[in-house]
């Protein structure tokens, strides 16, 4: 019986998927694998039984990546499962931040006892009127599964999209090889790139002070993207009108006309069960046939099920080890490495020396999938 610890509720649209062979447990002692959400993994003791964790969702930063992989243990997510559930909360924080709806909600909701209020709300709506969005510039930072789809929408509400993405060039989007190009001409600016050393507090007072007068900023990727202390200095001084951002905290809740929702982007039905649909799947095909797929901390290996009798899982770091895994296990070999960690499948007719792989340069350790 494999032993799946669950950190955090996980939707059964995926727990429902795993057989006879699982068994759930809150316990990660003898796990061999963890479901995790939002449960801060970085101070946890790993057993040396554990193959592998799954997040239910894109961000990992709540899992100890370096510790893992110099373990030989495989994190995955699940890029674009949520990714409607995001783009569709972009969209209605865009709509927000361009009408005061919730200052028209909060004044209704104040003046509920008076029985004039229809009247009243005639002569006060004018202090609640904003802008539309149709024929306004969105500039995109990233367009990645969200960030393709919310452009997409973009254009079909008359919106002009202009994206950056340095690592993508897309043929049906209107891209710049020059993000400054992307502040100038942009009334709304959304951002989607992952949380990295070069991206952490990337849209700063530089940044902002190449951005038009009363830009609206949305932020529903990660909250240290922005530089907080410049936003609030950016907000009191009018240069952005509004900032639309997903994560709570003392700084952002005390910012001068910002929207601030409580980490909302996934927080949808359909969008926790593709998350942990994708997050079982990626696990079991791990534990059952050794593939690798959606890992953020090993490249993709996907050799299917396995149609030999014997399958080994193999990880090497620094030195790419594939010829020396061929020279022990034959020719049915398949491997590839992301940065410094590799890893390779092996398909044998019969179980070679586990001395002999280990001793391959490189190799730092192997497992045996059937």
């Amino acid at each position: 019986m494999k032993k799946i610890c669950c950190m955090n509720p996980i939707s059964a649209a995926g727990t429902g998927l795993l057989g006879k062979e699982y068994e759930l447990t809150g316990d990660l002692a003898d796990a061999v694998a963890v479901l995790v959400r939002s449960a801060n993994m970085h101070e946890l003791s790993l057993p040396e039984s554990l193959l592998a964790i799954a997040r239910a969702g894109a961000g990992v930063n709540n899992i100890p990546l370096e510790r893992c992989a110099d373990a030989g243990i495989v994190v995955f997510n699940a890029p674009g499962a949520n990714a409607n559930a995001v783009k569709e909360l972009v969209l209605a924080g865009m709509l927000l931040a361009s009408r005061d709806i919730i200052g028209g909600v909060e004044w209704d909701r104040a003046n509920k006892d008076n029985p004039d209020v229809a009247k009243a709300a005639e002569k006060q709506k004018k202090q609640f009127a904003g802008t539309e969005i149709a024929g306004k510039t969105i500039g995109i930072i990233g367009l990645g599964a969200i960030g393709y789809k919310l452009a997409k929408a973009c254009e079909a509400l008359g919106m002009e999209v202009i994206g950056y993405d340095p690592f993508l060039d897309l043929p049906d989007v209107n891209m710049t090889k020059d993000i400054a190009d992307l502040y100038c001409v942009s009334d709304f600016i959304s951002i989607h790139v992952p949380l990295l050393p070069d991206t952490r507090g990337m849209i700063d007072a530089a940044a902002i002070a190449q951005m038009k007068d009363g830009v609206i900023v949305l932020n529903y990727a990660r909250d240290l993207l922005v530089n907080e202390a410049d936003m609030a200095e950016a907000l009191a001084a009018g240069k952005v009108r509004r900032y639309m951002c997903d994560f709570a905290n003392p700084q952002t809740l005390a910012m001068e006309n910002a929207i601030v929702t409580p980490h909302l982007g996934a927080s949808t039905e359909e969008s926790e069960e593709n998350c942990a649909v994708m997050a079982v799947e990626e696990l079991t095909n791990y534990l059952e046939h050794g593939n690798i797929i959606n890992s953020v901390t090993f490249p993709r290996v996907d050799k299917g099920v396995p149609a030999k009798s014997v399958r080994y899982g193999i990880f090497y770091k620094d030195v790419d080890a594939l010829a020396g895994i061929s020279a022990v296990v034959g020719e049915d070999v398949k491997g590839s490495m992301r940065g410094a960690y590799g890893y390779a499948i092996a398909d044998c007719t019969e179980a070679c020396d586990p001395a002999a792989l280990l001793a391959v340069e490189g190799v730092y350790k192997i497992r045996r999938v059937r």
